[in-house]
């Protein structure tokens, strides 16, 4: 077993058991969080995951700390259509991963906490784009 993936496992029980649970409560309240609703690529059933990130001209960009390696990449990945809670409301659109884009400049761009986090605990950084259908989202609540 290569030391990425006992990073990895041992991220992934960090995220399931602690930090996940916590951030679905405090989403609603911090800027620079979203919860993140992809559909479960085998039950079809609705998944959500606390994820960082900001707003830029319609879209909500994030980075995986596992890239495609990551439940709600590979959701993502069967099927693009999405919903987010930004604050308290609720915007739909459409997720694509960009492999070819620079993950850890872009989280330079991001918040600082959650990219400290990224960086600190990711194996395998992947940006992610998600367009948003309605493009009013104050991008001044995602700083």
């Amino acid at each position: 077993m290569t030391s990425a993936s006992v990073k990895q496992r041992r991220v992934n029980w960090y995220h399931r058991r602690i930090a996940n649970p916590l951030m679905r409560r405090l989403v609603g309240h911090l800027p620079g969080q979203a919860l993140l609703e992809t559909t479960g690529r085998r039950t079809g059933l609705p998944r959500r995951t606390p994820v960082g990130g900001r707003v830029v001209d319609g879209s909500f960009w994030m980075v995986s700390d596992h890239g495609f390696a990551s439940a709600y990449v590979r959701n993502i990945k069967a099927n693009p259509r999405v919903r987010l809670q930004i604050r308290s409301r609720w915007y739909s659109g459409t997720a694509q991963p960009l492999p070819d884009d620079d993950a850890r400049a872009r989280l330079c761009r991001l918040p600082r906490f959650n990219s400290w986090n990224v960086r600190m605990l990711g194996t395998d950084l992947l940006t992610i784009r998600v367009d948003l259908d309605d493009a009013q989202v104050d991008t001044q609540e995602q700083r």
